[in-house]
C-alpha cells in the first residue's frame, strides 16, 4: 500500500496573511511542517502543493519536493485532488501546513483505518474543555454517531449544551485527514456546497453529498497556526520541548 502525503500551502490567508512564511523556530512555517512529516518515516513521499513562488521555492531549494497546482483552488482539498491525479497512491494523506505538529501514533492510527475496506475519508479528533476554545470560531468542533462517523462539522459550539451538564464532551477536529484515491479525486468532481460555503469547512461537502468520514479520537494535542497568536504560542512550545 502506496502512502503519500500531500500538504497544500497557499500564500494568502484572511487571519494571518503570509503565516506559511513565518518563523517556525528559525525555518518557515511550511517548511517545518514538511519536515516533521518527512521525519516521521511513515510516508512512501511526502510533497507540498501551492501555486506560491516563495512557497514552492523554500521547500525545493531546501531539498525538499513540491508541485505547482494550475488551477485556483477554493479549499487545499481541491488542490492536493488536483495533484493526486498525476501521483500512484493507494492512501493520500492531507497535512495541513498550518499544524506543524505531527503525531506519529495518530498517523499510525488513520493508516489502520484501511484495514475496513469500507471506510474512503478518516480523520482526527481531540477532546477539548477550554470554554475559550469551544466558543472559538478557529476551533472546527466535531460530532459524530456511536460507531465514529462524522455528523456535522462547526465553527459554532456543538452540540449545544441546553442544561449546562457538567459531563458534556466537546471535539475539536485535527486538520489531517487520509483518504483513498478514488475519494479523494470524487471529491473535487463535487461543486462546493451551501453548508461548506457557509462556515468555510470543507469537509462539509462529504456530508452534504451523503459520504461518510470516519473520526479516531486522539489525545495529542497539537497547535494550529491561525493567528499570530498561535504562531508564538508555538514558538514557546517548541523552546520547551528542547528544554525538557
Amino acid at each position: 500500500m502506496k502512502i503519500i502525503a500531500l500538504i497544500p500551502a497557499r500564500y494568502d490567508s484572511t487571519r494571518f496573511p503570509g503565516k506559511m512564511m513565518a518563523n517556525l523556530a528559525g525555518k518557515t512555517v511550511i517548511r517545518f511542517t514538511y519536515d516533521e512529516a518527512l521525519n516521521l518515516r511513515i510516508f512512501d513521499e511526502v510533497i507540498v502543493v501551492t501555486d506560491n513562488d516563495l512557497i514552492y521555492n523554500d521547500i525545493v531549494s531546501n531539498g525538499g519536493k513540491a508541485m505547482y497546482s494550475i488551477k485556483n483552488h477554493s479549499t487545499g482539498t481541491d488542490r492536493i485532488a488536483e495533484a493526486a491525479e498525476k501521483l500512484e497512491a493507494d492512501i493520500i494523506f492531507n497535512i495541513q501546513g498550518d499544524e506543524p505538529f505531527i503525531n506519529k501514533e495518530a498517523v499510525q492510527k488513520l493508516i489502520s483505518a484501511f484495514n475496513d475496506k469500507k471506510v474512503d475519508v478518516a480523520t482526527l479528533v481531540q477532546k477539548i474543555d477550554d470554554e475559550m476554545q469551544i466558543s472559538d470560531p478557529n476551533y472546527v468542533k466535531v460530532v459524530f454517531s456511536l460507531d465514529g462517523s462524522v455528523l456535522y462539522f462547526s465553527r459554532a459550539p456543538i452540540p449545544y449544551n441546553r442544561d449546562n451538564d457538567t459531563g458534556a464532551i466537546y471535539y475539536e477536529h485535527i486538520g489531517i485527514y487520509a483518504f483513498r484515491k478514488d475519494a479523494l479525486i470524487k471529491f473535487s468532481s463535487l461543486k462546493p456546497t451551501p453548508l461548506e460555503i457557509l462556515e468555510k469547512i470543507e469537509p462539509i461537502r462529504f456530508l452534504e453529498n451523503g459520504m461518510k468520514i470516519k473520526v479516531y479520537e486522539t489525545n495529542y494535542m497539537g497547535i494550529e497556526i491561525d493567528t499570530e497568536e498561535d504562531l508564538v504560542k508555538a514558538n514557546e512550545f517548541i523552546k520547551r520541548m528542547k528544554n525538557v
